[in-house]
């Protein structure tokens, strides 16, 4: 973790891209993180106002063991189920991490100072199950500035709809393609109708579109190396960027409609653009790519702490890198297409494979926790 002396030295880049209406959210959460204050830090010197996690990010946390050999030991005692145990820990985590964010959360009206949990991914394609989690969830943190992170998967959508027609907050999770996305801001906006029909108050409902970008570079890539051509190698670490800033394009086509416009007049709040899996995993590549070539406002950025640190080292935000775009992006993807590189075929993959390794996370950290409370001379079944 970075100091505070690093953190107060190295905040420049990272105000700068707050000033040009990026939200910086840490994509990373830990019981140490909390208690060290290091969290705390990060909201005070580095510009970090909201906080992401998911089961992968839960399994490093909680399967390392470390802070949480007390809480372990009571569920021990307890003899809870290994599922329950897991949701006390999650929940306790996420529930603490709102707490240090509720200043930010009430400073911008419920805009920022957000923590997101996820609801069980494997119900990832199951609606009522998925709706039901995100009830219990919400209930289980108890704080207003909780975001239930719900994947944009087929079953997903009208479990999304539902759940913000509850009055819950959202962050739709697991999103690569266009076609999706625009699904998901329907999906949005069928939910903003159904809670204003209910006679809620839209203004207190937020939700966030965590539109993927590395992961969708590191499969065309893939695939242009395979052809071995000039064309293709001219091609590699175009198609993320390409991607993300034609769903911005898209964001703002839906969010200056009718039917938008409709709902804005009852006080509810834009769904934003989030771009997430912002680290780089080509070395090639610049480590800030998706930071500094993903600025727009209106949007969030959830980081890992490498590139959180990266870009408060040597991050280049020179405004704007998103809406001059369009026509480049569209040239780059029909480009990619040309080649023989399915652009649906793509990014379907990378949702199963999204769905998957948190499934894989998930049951990772389920076994990481049944040896813990087995350790204790408790049976957790």
């Amino acid at each position: 973790m970075i100091t505070v002396t690093e953190v107060t030295a190295t905040a420049g880049a990272l105000k700068r891209l707050s000033d040009e209406g990026v939200s910086i959210w840490l994509d990373d959460l830990s019981r140490r993180r909390i208690e060290t204050g290091n969290l705390a830090e990060l909201v005070a010197n580095s510009n970090v106002v909201g906080v992401t996690t998911n089961p992968s990010i839960f399994q490093a946390a909680i399967g390392s063991g470390e802070g949480y050999e007390e809480q372990l030991a009571d569920l021990a005692v307890r003899g809870v189920t290994v599922e329950e145990a897991v949701r006390m820990m999650t929940t306790a985590d996420v529930r603490a991490a709102a707490d240090v964010l509720r200043p930010v959360y009430d400073a911008t009206d419920g805009r920022d100072g957000r923590v997101s949990i996820e609801v069980d991914p494997r119900l990832a394609h199951d609606t009522k199950a998925t709706v039901a989690e995100a009830r219990q969830l919400a209930w289980l943190v108890d704080r207003p500035n909780v975001m239930i992170k719900i994947p944009a998967t087929k079953a997903g959508l009208p479990a999304i709809t539902e759940v913000i027609g509850l009055g819950i907050s959202v962050n739709v999770t697991l999103i690569f393609s266009l076609e999706r996305y625009r699904e998901v801001m329907d999906a949005y906006l069928a939910g903003l109708e159904k809670a204003r029909a209910k006679g809620l108050d839209l203004s207190v409902i937020h939700s966030v579109a965590s539109f993927f970008v590395s992961r969708v570079d590191s499969e065309v890539d893939k695939r242009l190396a395979a052809l071995s051509s000039p064309e293709a190698a001219a091609l590699k670490g175009k198609a993320a960027l390409a991607n993300a800033r034609l769903a911005y394009q898209a964001y703002e086509e839906v969010f200056s409609g009718e039917r938008w416009t409709a709902l804005a007049g009852a006080q509810a709040n834009r769904q934003r653009p989030l771009w997430a899996s912002t680290g780089v995993k080509d070395p090639a590549y610049k480590d800030t790519l998706y930071v500094d070539e993903l600025v727009a406002p209106g949007t969030v950025n959830t980081m890992p702490e490498a590139t959180l640190n990266a870009t408060a080292d040597h991050g280049e935000i020179t405004g704007d890198t998103v809406t001059g775009g369009y026509e480049q992006a569209h040239a780059d993807l029909t480009a990619v297409e040309a080649l023989g590189i399915s652009y649906a075929e793509v990014v379907q993959q990378l949702e199963d494979e999204g769905v998957a390794k948190f499934e894989t996370a998930w049951q990772e950290l389920l076994d990481a926790v049944t040896k813990s409370l087995d350790s204790k001379g408790v049976d957790a079944e």
